[in-house]
């Protein structure tokens, strides 16, 4: 069983974490070269980037539960490693949640408005952005290398 859900775990971050974080930060670039006059293409594209973003992140709420029960089943739950990923995990979720997915919905509404979208805004986005790819990264780290490991890798 636990081979099983460490393999559902894996999957679900491949599948749902990826594409958040890909299309999260091609979003900022993305609003920048949205055309004043005459976007409508160029804001169907940031449209569709943030609706990646959105529906991949409800989708990610798989990954920590796979990953709690994982950890169950193997007896790693008190690991330090585990819960230093657990903590990294609710972090990297709180900015997608708070500043991420907000500030894309708030660009894609002056883009609505066919309104320039300001070059701070983007560069704030795509900080937040970083911040999250980062978190990911660091989880996936912990997730591969485990402190005190026995797979001897």
């Amino acid at each position: 069983m636990t081979k099983i859900l460490l393999t559902l775990h894996v999957l679900a971050a491949i599948v749902a974490v990826g594409p958040v974080t890909v299309a999260a930060s091609m979003f900022p670039p993305a609003a920048r070269r949205v055309p004043v006059a005459d976007g409508a293409v160029a804001v169907g594209t940031v449209r569709l980037l943030h609706r990646i973003c959105r529906v991949y992140a409800g989708i990610g709420v798989s990954v920590p539960v796979l990953g709690v029960a994982t950890a169950l089943a193997m007896g790693v739950l008190g690991s330090g490693w585990l819960i230093t990923s657990i903590a990294l995990t609710a972090a990297a979720a709180g900015i997608l949640v708070a500043f991420v997915l907000p500030r894309q919905e708030e660009l894609l509404d002056q883009l609505d408005a066919q309104r320039t979208v300001e070059r701070s805004a983007t560069v704030q986005l795509a900080m937040f952005t970083g911040i999250f790819n980062l978190l990911w990264a660091t989880v996936t780290v912990l997730m591969i290398v485990r402190p005190g490991s026995t797979t001897g890798a």
